[in-house]
């Protein structure tokens, strides 16, 4: 653990597990809102092949996921935290064009 404080820049074992909270929470909660948009648009395993569902809903969650981070993550005063880990993340996808600042 301690070199998981290190590494993500914590100091206490509260702080580390506020982190492990956020991202269960928010892992469910991306599924759960997933769900009723899934429904809406008509995808459904029974619907559609169970082969194409999941990396459909796979796609959808990801940026829910993505953007609802931070904001669970401020809920449990870590904002700092995941704002970073975003930014480090989607850089890394590419996509840290998004984070840059006009000078």
């Amino acid at each position: 653990m301690d070199r998981l404080k290190q590494r993500w820049g914590i100091n206490s074992n509260l702080e580390l597990i506020a982190i492990f909270t956020v991202f269960a929470i928010n892992g469910s909660f991306a599924a759960w809102v997933a769900k009723p948009i899934t429904e809406f648009i008509g995808l459904s395993p029974q619907t559609v092949s169970p082969w194409l569902f999941w990396p459909l809903r796979i796609l959808l969650i990801f940026p829910i996921y993505q953007t609802t981070l931070p904001l669970v993550g401020w809920l449990f005063g870590q904002f700092k935290f995941f704002w970073a880990f975003e930014k480090k993340f989607l850089s890394r996808l590419g996509l840290g064009f998004l984070f840059r600042t006009k000078e």
